[in-house]
């Protein structure tokens, strides 16, 4: 028989390293994102269905001088960061809310930044399944990609930092319902007036203000890179960076657990 000193067994209660915390809940964010059929929906299969449409079928006409393909990338890929850093998440953090997932986390040690920041980890790294298949179809369309992957990188993680803080403040602070019907508006005003599906030379004057806003930032940027062969696009970055500070500060300090 073992015998055990005395206080061998005793329990020691305490929070895990914030490190173990983060990677189990990012990887509990990312599995729950991936059995989710309305967000694989929205994020996997509308951008890869609209860039063949779009290519394939002379609906919308691109700039003289530009590639269909090439026009059309940039902007899907923007569109994709957008639908699963803002869109999905607002909508699955407004329900977790509503469902008092969230405050049953609020309960833990599991501090706010942590839940915070392994929501935005599982996006980018659906965001890298989105990246791959994008690229993938978009070669067998004829796509011939050009610029640094550094600048397509920086871009795509500005991005998606002020997608993230965006969905994280609205999800966070508005009822599940609400924020699935304000989700969905921005989603459709942002894709048309974000220089996705149309060039923003085709507003006129507004085009000026439009630039302001991320998904314009995102795809302009993009395709300064990939199509134009462009250098580090800094003012689509500053852009991004600026919708990523107020983002996340204001997700970070009005987010609620319920």
């Amino acid at each position: 028989m073992t015998a055990w000193q005395p206080g061998a067994l005793a329990p020691q209660p305490g929070a895990a390293p914030t490190g173990r915390m983060l990677a189990a809940q990012t990887a509990a964010e990312l599995k729950l994102m991936l059995r989710n059929g309305e967000q694989v929906l929205l994020t996997l299969v509308i951008p890869l269905g609209l860039l063949v449409v779009l290519t394939v079928v002379d609906v919308i006409t691109v700039p003289t001088g530009r590639d269909r393909v090439g026009f059309f990338v940039p902007g899907v890929i923007a569109l994709a960061v957008m639908s699963a850093a803002f869109t999905g998440q607002a909508i699955a953090v407004g329900f977790e809310r509503q469902y008092g997932v969230l405050k049953r986390l609020g309960a833990t040690p599991l501090p706010r930044w942590v839940l915070l920041t392994a929501k935005t980890l599982a996006v980018l790294a659906v965001e890298l399944v989105q990246l791959v298949l994008i690229a993938v179809v978009g070669l067998l369309l004829g796509w011939q990609p050009q610029g640094s992957p550094v600048a397509v990188v920086a871009l795509v993680v500005l991005g998606t930092a002020a997608f993230s803080g965006l969905g994280l403040l609205l999800g966070g602070t508005l009822r599940g319902l609400t924020t699935l019907a304000a989700a969905n508006l921005v989603w459709f005003v942002l894709l048309v007036l974000g220089g996705v599906l149309f060039p923003l030379s085709a507003f006129g004057g507004a085009q000026t203000v439009l630039m302001l806003l991320p998904t314009a930032a995102l795809s302009h940027g993009l395709r300064e890179v990939l199509q134009d062969g462009g250098g580090v696009p800094a003012g689509d970055l500053l852009v991004l960076a600026c919708w990523a500070a107020v983002g996340l500060a204001g997700a970070s300090r009005l987010f609620r657990w319920e």
